[in-house]
Formats: structure tokens, sequence, C-alpha cells
């Protein structure tokens, strides 16, 4: 299975301008035969963590609005893990739903949260999903700090991890993790003997920027393609099926 994995520009509050990104890395994607694509932290809306903001951009999943985004990725091919801001009752979630031919096949929510993060409930499940002979489920950015995340998703049988991040820091903090993130995915790799693929955003917003990274890591914790540091782009990589070796390219 081929999986890509984007390194989009932040979008704040503009559902619209975020699907048409999907949609642009997405005839890409197809172009190059990619089977599952992958999207930043809550890009759908936009990651920013005020009551204004998630109260007001949230919506559930079986919503006219999320209906509506549904419609504009329905003839998209790859299947998309779109990260979002989900509404169900009162509470908010940070949550990753993955997308095929414009149908919800399902969402993960983020169950490590930040201090920042406290207006989010925290998810309580990891599900896995199948495709293309493959099963990957999902952790989100700071749940990668937590062995038993990856290791619940590794416990379903999963080969890969994927991890929609959003690392827009101030910029003395995002230079002092830029080198480490990888460090701490290389470990979850390793220990779960998985494939692992973030999706993060890049650029600058106030005293913050964003420096990824987007990337692939192979089950012994290396990096084996990234978008560059600051670009807007998308990088692929050939995934086995378990017990075979990747394909010549």
């Amino acid at each position: 299975m081929r999986i890509g994995v984007c390194q989009t520009p932040e979008i704040l509050g503009n559902v619209d301008a975020a699907v048409e990104v999907v949609q642009h890395f997405a005839e890409r994607a197809a172009a190059e035969e990619v089977d599952l694509l992958v999207f930043p932290e809550c890009f759908l809306q936009g990651y920013l963590v005020t009551e204004q903001h998630v109260h007001g951009q949230a919506f559930e999943l079986g919503s006219a609005e999320f209906d509506r985004v549904l419609g504009r990725v329905k003839d998209l091919r790859p299947v998309l893990v779109l990260g979002m801001i989900e509404r169900t009752g009162h509470r908010y979630y940070n949550t990753a739903a993955v997308i095929e031919d414009g149908r919800l096949l399902g969402r993960y929510r983020k169950t490590f949260l930040t201090s920042g993060e406290s207006i989010f409930a925290r998810g309580d499940d990891y599900p896995v999903f199948d495709v293309g002979g493959i099963r990957f489920g999902i952790n989100i950015c700071y749940d990668a700090q937590f062995p038993e995340a990856a290791a619940a998703v590794a416990a379903g049988g999963a080969s890969v991890l994927l991890l929609p991040a959003q690392n827009m820091m101030r910029r003395e903090k995002a230079i002092w993790w830029q080198g480490r993130h990888n460090e701490i995915r290389a470990h979850r790799a390793r220990e779960n003997n998985m494939w692992l693929a973030s999706a993060d955003v890049t650029g600058k917003r106030d005293d913050r920027v964003g420096l990824g990274p987007t990337c692939f890591l192979s089950p012994s914790g290396d990096v084996t393609a990234q978008v560059p540091i600051g670009e807007i782009g998308m990088v692929t990589a050939d995934i086995p099926r378990p017990g075979r070796r990747p394909p010549e390219r």
C-alpha cells in the first residue's frame, strides 16, 4: 500500500479553504497511485485551542456541515485521514476521521491531552482500519509521548501507525523540539515494529513557526522520507504487507 503524508499551510476557521487543500493534495496523490493520504491534527477547522474557536468551529460527524465535507471529497481516490474538531452533545474532541469515497469509515479521538487542551474530552479507544491489505491505527501528536497509545494500536494488529500532528510553536520552542519529535517517534516505531507516518503544518503565525516534521519512519526507527522543513508538500512510502519486503521503486 502506498501512503502519502501532507505538510500543509495552517488554516484557521475556513473549512472551505481547508477542503480545497485536501482536494489539491488528493489529486496529486491519485496521480502517484497513493492509497491512503494523511493530513495534520485538527486540519479541517484549524488547531487553535480557545473556547471561542473550538465551540464555534466544531461539528458533529453526523451533521449537515460534515455531510457537505464528505460530499466534496467523495470523488477523491485515496482514503483520507483528516484531523478535525468534533462535537458530540456538549463534549468536544480532537479527532481524526477516516474517509473513503465520501463515507466515514470511523474515527480516532486523541487520548492524551496537553495541559492546554482541557477544552477537549479524552478519547477512550484505539480503532484499527484495513486498507489495501494493510492494517493501521492512529495516534495524534502528543499521544506519541506515551508508549501505551502506540502499543494499543499494535495490539489491534496494525503494522502502521499514523500520527497527525500540529507543532506550530513559539520559535524557540519549535527549534528545541525540531529534532526531538522523531527521536520520540522512533521509540514508538521500534517498540512495536511498526511503520510510523506523520503529517504536520508549516509556516508562521505571529511569534509561532511550524517546522514539522512530516515524514515516514521504518519499524527500525529510521527516517525514510521527509518533506523539507518549511516547505508545503507531500512524501510517499510503499508499505509492505506484514512478512513481505517493500517493492523496488
